[in-house]
């Protein structure tokens, strides 16, 4: 019996900015049964070039194996697995909540108090964007829920290694 806890991993895959490309990545998380939480894909600096972020949860074992797999498929330049290391992770999402009520001040204040910003307003609900971690926008929302919340689209997310300290060049 596997008894080693399931933890959320952030994979960071470079891959040839090509058609299919990102279909095959994520047809290997299906036929594997494997879930993917988020899925973020974009050019790099080179447009030969995609970055996918893609977050998964599983155990080590689990996600050796996904890290294995990934990178015997064609079009996979490499795999960056996050775990264990120090990185940046950002999400970005819009919340649409409503304001009925008298809400509206108290609603603003929560917002005030995570730095998003008021994208639109209307006389029945309030469009909020936050960015920032996971945590962050989980937090967010927890505090929002009560008053109702109509709508959310949410980026998923983004992630880079943090830099070597005490090198500057």
């Amino acid at each position: 019996m596997d008894t080693e806890k399931e933890e959320i991993h952030t994979l960071s895959i470079l891959v040839d900015n090509e058609p299919g490309v990102l279909s095959r990545v994520a047809g290997l998380f299906s036929a594997r049964g494997f879930n993917i939480e988020s899925l973020c894909v974009a050019a790099t600096m080179d447009d030969k070039v995609s970055r996918i972020t893609l977050v998964t949860r599983g155990n080590n074992q689990i996600q050796e194996q996904i890290n294995k797999q990934l990178n015997k498929l064609i079009n996979i330049i490499k795999v960056i697995d996050y775990e264990g290391t120090e990185f940046v992770e950002r999400e970005m999402a819009l919340v649409k909540a409503k304001t009925s009520g008298g809400h509206q001040a108290e609603i603003l204040r929560i917002v005030d108090i995570f730095r998003c910003k008021v994208v639109d307003v209307t006389h029945h609900e309030i469009t909020i964007e936050v960015t920032g971690a996971r945590g962050k926008i989980e937090a967010l929302l927890d505090l929002i829920r009560p008053f109702g919340i109509a709508e959310i689209a949410r980026t998923g997310s983004i992630a880079l290694a943090r830099s070597k300290k005490g090198k500057l060049s």
